[in-house]
Formats: structure tokens, sequence, C-alpha cells
């Protein structure tokens, strides 16, 4: 084990977006490692698993690229609404108070403008909240340091353009590592729209370390495991031969025109078979296992609806694992299956539904009324929410907000 891996990761315990589609105005407390999101066809998962993606590739790829990509203004903001859009996170690093990133934009003459940009924290219990970074349109001020504080001097560092992120700017900088870090942090983020069919393509050859959000790479990421971390590929395969009947290996060869062919060894068979013919399955399962068990794990990961194309009883077990690659780095996860919620715990669902305004909002399953008991007495989550006892989540019934014990989510 590596001194990267042994490293206790960042952490996102809270999120606050506005005017995002029909997130008019959403927050999420107290998020745990492994956050799964529930709730009915267009109650708003996917929209706040696009939050995270938004983000990161506002820092990959810059805010111009990930806000046209998604339509501008016009599709970006809440109907009806004015304002601009607002994300915000607090997040805790190891050895450091928490630390709030706020970011709000919005859009002039169809260009996307940072209306409003800052990282704050409180030093100590009894301090009051002190801005290290605050910026407006491009056009603000930083104080460098490991531990930025009020006595020190502010630095001026006009941006260029303001649809330019401030912390992904000034994070490439040595003299400023708090903000260095959330930038690493974010860009670190893995918000996964895997694609079997793109792990069955030929790319060319060359070890990768980490996974892409398509998976398309799943072979590059196979050949560098073999030559780098033999022993973890192994532990992959194990598992897999336990889920997936008559698996014996996965090889990644490359052919001689430089392409990476990726193959399947099925026991007792001699040949292995082609990626291209394999089950959809089998390839959803390994590029999980693959990504679950990277060496250097990203900070982040976001995996929608892990369901499909994978049989029911494997289900749990991904679910266990998935909570135990969470020490390592924290997930947000949507689904539909109630054989995945029986394996979680009331504290890691969030049910999602829209109010009578078309608005989405969000509550804690452990908030439910009778649901902590029901779970106490041995009851399984998935069946609970079959059942209807979370009081929503059911797209045939009533829309109405559940019956909590008090307190918001």
């Amino acid at each position: 084990m590596n001194k990267r891996e042994r490293k206790t990761p960042a952490r996102i315990e809270y999120l606050r977006v506005e005017n995002y589609r029909a997130l008019r105005q959403v927050e999420f407390k107290n998020l745990t490692p492994m956050t799964v999101l529930l709730g009915p066809n267009g109650s708003g998962k996917s929209t706040v698993f696009d939050v995270f993606a938004f983000l990161s590739e506002c820092f990959e790829s810059g805010l111009r690229r990930a806000w046209d990509r998604r339509g501008r203004a016009k599709e970006l903001k809440t109907r009806g609404c004015d304002g601009p859009i607002v994300i915000e996170i607090k997040y805790k690093e190891p050895g450091f108070p928490k630390i709030t990133y706020h970011l709000a934009v919005d859009e002039r003459n169809g260009l996307p403008v940072v209306k409003e940009e800052w990282l704050q924290w409180r030093r100590g219990t009894q301090g009051k909240p002190f801005r290290f970074l605050d910026y407006r349109e491009g056009q603000g001020r930083a104080i460098s340091g490991e531990l930025p504080d009020e006595q020190d001097d502010r630095i001026e560092t006009p941006l260029k353009s303001p649809d330019l992120i401030a912390v992904n700017a000034l994070g490439q900088f040595a003299a400023h590592p708090r903000v260095a870090s959330l930038r690493d942090f974010i860009t670190g983020w893995h918000v996964s729209y895997l694609s079997v069919d793109d792990t069955r393509g030929q790319p060319e050859a060359g070890p990768q370390e980490r996974l892409s959000r398509t998976g398309d790479n799943l072979a590059n990421v196979i050949q560098y495991l073999a030559e780098q971390h033999p022993s973890r590929l192994e532990h992959i395969f194990d598992v897999l031969r336990n889920r997936v009947p008559h698996v014996e290996k996965v090889l990644a060869e490359a052919m001689p025109d430089g392409r990476l062919l990726l193959q399947i060894k099925d026991a007792p068979f001699d040949h292995p078979v082609l990626a291209r013919f394999a089950s959809d399955g089998t390839l959803k399962m390994l590029a999980y296992l693959v990504l679950l068990n990277d060496p250097e794990p990203p900070s982040f990961i976001g995996i929608e609806e892990p369901e499909n194309f994978l049989h029911p009883r494997l289900l749990p077990e991904l679910a266990e694992e998935c909570r135990k690659a969470s020490a390592r780095g924290q997930f947000l996860i949507t689904t539909h299956s109630p054989f995945f919620v029986n394996a979680l715990r009331p504290e890691e669902v969030r049910i999602l539904y829209r109010d009578e305004h078309g608005y989405t909002q969000t509550v804690r399953a452990a908030d439910i009324r009778g649901i902590p008991e029901f779970i106490e007495a041995g009851a399984s989550l998935g069946y609970l929410w079959l059942e209807g006892r979370f009081g929503m989540g059911d797209p045939l019934v009533n829309q109405g907000a559940p019956s909590r014990k008090g307190g918001k989510t």
C-alpha cells in the first residue's frame, strides 16, 4: 500500500444547489462517505448527479464548454426563476478546518459569467467565517499560505476573463496550497457515464492508470494493473469468478497494428472470447471492479444505476464493495433497485421527489417516521421502499412530502 493510498481523503459534508434545472433550492446535509439517491423517474436524481459532473467539467475543460454542452442558461437555469445558478459545497480535509466553496454562475449576452466565487473557513469553534478567496466576474483577491489568516496580505490577481474559475486558475500556483488542494480534489473526481459498448472497443495499446468516464480504456487499465499491480488484478479476477460463472481470467493483448485487444477466458474452453462478444453484465461488473480497486482511487466517484445489466442477487455484494471502497473515496450513486438498497443504511439514502410546484425536494430515509424502527426490528430498506413505507418514491402514488421525525436534510 503506497503513501497516497493510506491518506485519509477529503470529504464533502454538505451540498446546496439553487436554480439548476429542477433543483430550485436543495440542500444535502451530513453527507455520508456513500450517498445513494432514490426516487421516481424525473425526480431529479440525474440532475443532482449532473451537478457534480458540471463542476468537474468546469475545472477540466472550462466553464464555457461545460455551460454550452448543457444548453446554456435556457436549459440549465430553473424555469421561471431569476438569479444565478449556485453550487455550494462544504468539505473537510484531514488536519484543516471545514472549508466552504461557493460558486454562482449566470449568463450575459449568451456567455457564462462567474458572478461570485469564494472560499471560506472558520478557524476554531468560536471563530467567525473568514474568506481567503473572493472573486466576482474575474476580479478579486486571495490570501496565500498553508493557513491563510485575516492578518495575511490579500493579493489582487485579476483573471483574463469573467468566465474563468478562480480556484482553477490560482490553484495551479504553489503560493495557494489550500486553493490548490481544492482544485486537485475536484479535478480528481470520477463521475461515471459507463457505456458497455465503449468497453468493447480496441484502443491503442499502452497502460493507463485510471478508468475513463465511459470505460473506453478498460483494456488499457487492465494492461496497467497486469504490469504494475498484478496481485490487485488477481483479486479483481477472483471476485469476478465468484460473481460470473465460468470466467477464468481477462487478457489485454497488444496486436501487431498497435491496438489493444480485450479477451475473456471462460473455463473450461481453451480459447478466450473477444470482449465484443462477451455479455454486457460481465463487462460491466469487470469495469466496476477495476474502478473500485483502483490503487490510487478518485476522491469522489459518481455511479448512475449500477443495477443495469447485472443479476439482482449480485447487487447487495456490489453495494457492500462500494461501501468498503468509500473508505478511500466518496461515492454518490443513483439507483432504482431494491436489491441494491437492501444493503444500505437509512442514513446513506436520500429520497428525491417533486413538490407541488415541480421542484425537487429531498429527505433522508433515516428521518422518515418509522423507518429506523423497522430497520432495528430486522426489516430490509429496499423492501420497505417497495412496500411504500417511505411515503414516496413510488411513481404510482401521490408524491407528497413524507412524514418526518423532524428537522431538514
